[in-house]
């Protein structure tokens, strides 16, 4: 592996907002609108490496690892989803200090639309890509159920992701998770898949990334099992949204987004044919494109206003 293909686009640094918190600034167009970017359960910045750089000629652009995933490493944190709240808050307030276009996917869609509920003067647009939602009304991928049931029990959690970690390499655990989210890794750009590999690698405290992937998983289970919080979120969120999701995810049923759609027909709601939990890797040009235009027609003139 080329060691220079293995770096992320964009300028990476660490930032101090109550612990260490990676972020890549991808750079964008002066004056542009700010849009910032909150991967999910156990993604990094790098799964926005396709996707930022087609935002760049008009936005400017920044992605965060949330404490305990990517570069930021966990320390004594937790990673609930309510704490990443804070954190994303936080950076917003501090770092960007001004009014964004948020973009989450997956546990990153759940911690972005709460942050536009509690923070609405942060928050001009909000994106969400095949977020985390309560319902639907098709029964989970088999696989899926029996990876996030291990997740849920204390013990069995981390004894899976310790024996998962000692019996295959990180290329593979790799490829496995992009397939778990329908995505085939022989189709990707080989630098993307490269640098989730070396994230892996680089880690230093396993142990605490073990924790934080499973106190967010865990946290987020729990707001989807008693969902009441989560849809006065909903409720409440005053600016503009696009709510995409693909036609084949596999972890959230479209069936979910359907309905989250039809109960609030002010949102946008795109669905992708044939796309799966990560529309941002999949079909990176068409997802610009729509995101784009949305922000022209319903955040542009608001962000003039504000």
């Amino acid at each position: 592996m080329d060691v220079d293909e293995a770096q992320t686009p964009g300028t990476s640094r660490t930032l101090d907002l109550g612990g260490p918190v990676h972020v890549v600034d991808y750079g964008g167009a002066d004056g542009g609108p700010a849009v910032v970017l909150v991967h999910g359960l156990g993604g990094s910045h790098g799964n926005w490496d396709l996707l930022a750089p087609l935002l760049t000629p008009t936005c400017r652009v920044w992605a965060v690892d949330l404490p305990g995933f990517g570069r930021s490493e966990p320390g004594e944190r937790r990673a609930t989803v309510p704490a990443n709240v804070e954190v994303v808050q936080r950076f917003l307030r501090e770092v960007v200090g001004e009014p964004v276009v948020l973009v989450g996917n997956s546990m990153g869609g759940m911690i972005s639309l709460f942050t536009a509920a509690a923070a609405p003067d942060l928050v001009h647009g909000l994106v969400l890509l095949d977020p985390a939602l309560p319902g639907g009304r098709r029964r989970l991928d088999p696989l899926v159920a029996a990876t996030f049931a291990l997740y849920a029990l204390p013990g069995l959690g981390e004894r899976f992701l310790a024996l998962r970690r000692a019996r295959s390499t990180p290329l593979t655990r790799v490829r496995a998770m992009l397939e778990l989210v329908g995505v085939d890794p022989d189709e990707l750009p080989a630098p993307v898949v490269d640098r989730a590999v070396t994230l892996l690698e680089q880690r230093e405290d396993v142990a605490g990334m073990d924790r934080a992937f499973l106190t967010a998983a865990r946290s987020l289970l729990r707001i989807l099992l008693d969902p009441r919080r989560y849809r006065s979120a909903m409720d409440r969120v005053a600016a503009p949204v696009l709510l995409v999701h693909g036609d084949r995810d596999r972890l959230v049923p479209v069936s979910a987004a359907r309905e989250v759609a039809q109960a609030r027909p002010a949102w946008r709601y795109e669905e992708l044919s044939a796309v799966g939990h990560v529309p941002q890797l999949q079909v990176p040009d068409r997802l610009a494109a729509l995101v784009l235009s949305w922000m022209r027609e319903s955040v542009s003139g608001r962000a003039a206003r504000s």
